[in-house]
């Protein structure tokens, strides 16, 4: 059952950043916004069912596989990565919360490119 939670979660947080893609206007430059807005929106939705979720503990469970797993995963993985930085810096945890920020920006810029440069090379070899 929690497997279909988060499947039906998901579907829906990724129709919905499809939607919102589709919504917000696309400006000129290449900053993306349009990621960027929905990062934010969904940090801010995390937010809010974090401090939702530890008022009513029935939303710790299930509920929060379906809306925090599937429909923010769905939606944008950054919520995770907020959520989890700020409660790292929420218990203290400061250092941890810097090295955790800084390693997930740089390790995956890095494993970006070289995912991105390896198959760009083993592409131009099968032409």
């Amino acid at each position: 059952m929690n497997w279909l939670l988060v499947a039906l979660g998901g579907a829906i947080g990724a129709t919905l950043r499809y939607g919102t893609g589709v919504l917000l206007i696309k400006p000129i430059g290449i900053f993306p916004w349009t990621t960027w807005w929905v990062n934010v929106i969904g940090c801010f939705l995390a937010g809010v069912f974090f401090a939702v979720s530890q008022k009513y503990s029935f939303l710790q469970s299930e509920a929060r596989l379906f809306l925090m797993v599937g429909i923010l995963g769905g939606f944008t993985t950054f919520s995770s990565f907020g959520l989890e930085t700020f409660q790292l810096l929420r218990q203290g945890h400061s250092a941890v919360a810097f090295s955790y920020a800084i390693s997930s920006l740089v390790i995956g810029v890095i494993v970006l490119g070289l995912g991105y440069y390896l198959f760009q090379s083993i592409l131009k070899f099968d032409a």
